[in-house]
């Protein structure tokens, strides 16, 4: 690989390392509301705070999921790297534009081809 191609698993690294960080804050925040639900009224059809627990645990652990697609998306990424396939597009076998992997890191496509998608 190209001396540019080690910035690249470079900026995948760091990219991973803060999802990983955001995944630790967020499971923490889960936690912290998941304690809240436990000592707040059981009842939250006539809680008015019920509702707004609820809605904070399904907001708070649908970001935990979606970080944890990301950090698997770099993964993905980072094993690529390590079988020399990283920056080919997997659709057309064409390499992915230096432009478009330093915006989308872990991406799969070239331009083109997640057009036509």
């Amino acid at each position: 690989m190209s001396g540019g191609m080690e910035t690249g698993r470079q900026r995948l690294e760091r990219a991973r390392a803060e999802v990983e960080r955001q995944i630790a804050a967020l499971a923490a925040e889960l936690a912290d509301v998941m304690a809240a639900a436990r000592s707040a009224n059981a009842d939250d059809e006539h809680d008015p705070e019920g509702a707004t627990i609820g809605f904070e645990r399904a907001q708070v652990a649908a970001l935990l999921a979606g970080a944890q697609r990301r950090l698997a998306e770099f993964d993905d990424a980072l094993l690529r790297f390590d079988v020399d396939t990283y920056g080919v597009c997997e659709s057309c076998g064409l390499p992915i534009s230096a432009e478009r992997l330093a915006v989308l890191p872990s991406v799969r496509t070239c331009l083109a081809c997640a057009r036509r998608r």
